[in-house]
């Protein structure tokens, strides 16, 4: 089952409201290098487990 991370999900002062979905592992990543390039976090293990922790199911849209 694909997964999403949402920032609109964690505090920010941006109000970044991103969405990112895809496999597991492809939004792990990628949610990590934006946290770190956009939000100023330190991308390592831990903001990584915090991102994973906070995944949802992608609810699949059919037409």
């Amino acid at each position: 089952m694909r997964k999403i991370a949402d920032c609109r999900d964690f505090p920010s002062e941006t109000k970044c409201t991103l969405a990112i979905s895809g496999e597991e592992e492809e939004v792990v990543r990628a949610a990590g290098e934006h946290a770190a390039s956009v939000h100023g976090h330190m991308d390592g293990p831990e903001l990584r487990e915090q991102i994973r922790a906070g995944l949802k199911d992608e609810i699949p849209q059919h037409a």
